[in-house]
């Protein structure tokens, strides 16, 4: 990955329905090369796909937790299953300590929520934490520059 590399991937980060001819015109390279770099950068896993990101606001889930859930009952592979299965998780991460993980969630009242959390504990001790506010909801992801290769056409 070289400079140019790093360029491409922070406007397609801005920007995900930028065209190639943009990104052409803005990196000041052929077509041909923006679309060789893309699939190389597909290729190697850099990215993993382009998506639409809806504000949970926009779709009538504004109550918005944070889940943690430990002590599982259950195997750790075994809840992963159930949960991937879960339509309310937003993100799901498994955390260094025992059995734990920490959910994102966002549903559409606090009814809502609370039948999310009573079906959670099934499997293990849980606690709730109310997103009040997000001033980070995601970031552009960058390598660092002394990281990258000398720049190759």
């Amino acid at each position: 990955m070289d400079l140019i590399d790093r360029s491409l991937l922070q406007f397609i980060q801005e920007d995900s329905r930028i065209t190639v001819n943009e990104l052409s015109e803005k990196l000041l390279l052929s077509q041909l090369s923006i679309r060789k770099r893309l699939q190389r950068l597909e290729k190697n896993g850099v990215i993993q796909g382009f998506m639409v990101i809806i504000p949970p606001d926009a779709i009538g889930k504004s109550v918005k937790a944070i889940i943690q859930i430990e002590n599982l009952k259950i195997k750790t592979q075994q809840f992963e299953e159930i949960i991937k299965e879960e339509k309310d998780i937003l993100e799901c991460h498994r955390i260094t300590r025992i059995n734990s993980f920490f959910i994102k969630t966002a549903v559409s009242s606090i009814k809502q929520l609370e039948d999310f959390t009573n079906r959670l504990t099934l499997y293990g001790k849980v606690n709730t934490s109310l997103i009040i506010a997000s001033p980070v909801s995601h970031q552009i992801l960058l390598p660092k520059t002394e990281y990258l290769q000398p720049i190759k056409n």
